[in-house]
């Protein structure tokens, strides 16, 4: 077929709208979307013959897990003002600590979408210095909740909001208030004695 000049114009305007026009990041090249596909497909590997038990749940996801959280940001969050009390050595326990509880804690609520589904919105979305990438989970029975990951510029988990509002962080902060009044020691007991127990039932519990 011959090209007249004519045609040949309205080819090359069209080739510049093109290359002018910008493309939406995929999810494969958002950098703040990419450490939850990891996570969702560990997740999905982990629940691929049923929920099972905490132990293997635990063997599937638990470095992906501590992989993609932040978790001594998170735990000085949770912790508050008493944080920049505590001694060097205090911190360093409870962080380590706390990195077991929250992967441990994760590794339990896992077994609650067995047979589900795990959606991942193609593009982060941006939200002052951090992005959110929003998801959406569900069960076997089809009961939905959203499940936005707030990333930081490392591209590190730094919290979870469950239905677009409720803090994962603030929670624990909740829940840390009445360990905390017997300082360090308090804590550590408290998420010890949680860890220990979710690994020691038979059944999960649901969080």
């Amino acid at each position: 077929m011959r090209l007249n000049r004519r045609s040949l114009l309205a080819a090359a305007v069209a080739m510049l709208a093109l290359t002018a026009t910008p493309h939406p990041v995929r999810a494969a090249d958002d950098p703040a979307v990419a450490p939850i596909r990891r996570l969702y497909a560990k997740f999905e590997e982990a629940l691929k013959n049923g929920a099972g038990d905490l132990k293997s749940r635990l063997a599937i996801v638990g470095e992906t897990l501590a992989e993609t959280f932040d978790t001594p940001a998170m735990v000085r969050t949770a912790v508050g003002p008493k944080w920049k009390t505590f001694k060097p050595e205090q911190q360093d326990a409870l962080t380590e600590t706390f990195g077991k509880y929250f992967v441990t804690l994760y590794a339990n609520r896992l077994s609650q979408a067995a047979g589900g589904k795990f959606q991942i919105e193609p593009k982060s979305e941006e939200r002052g210095p951090n992005r959110v990438v929003s998801t959406r989970v569900s069960n076997k029975d089809g009961d939905d909740s959203e499940v936005d990951y707030v990333v930081n510029a490392g591209n590190k988990v730094q919290d979870v909001l469950l239905n677009g509002n409720v803090s994962e962080v603030a929670s624990m902060r909740a829940s840390f208030a009445d360990p905390l009044k017997g300082g360090s020691d308090g804590l550590l007991k408290f998420m010890r004695e949680r860890t220990d127990g979710m690994l020691a039932a038979k059944v999960s519990p649901r969080e």
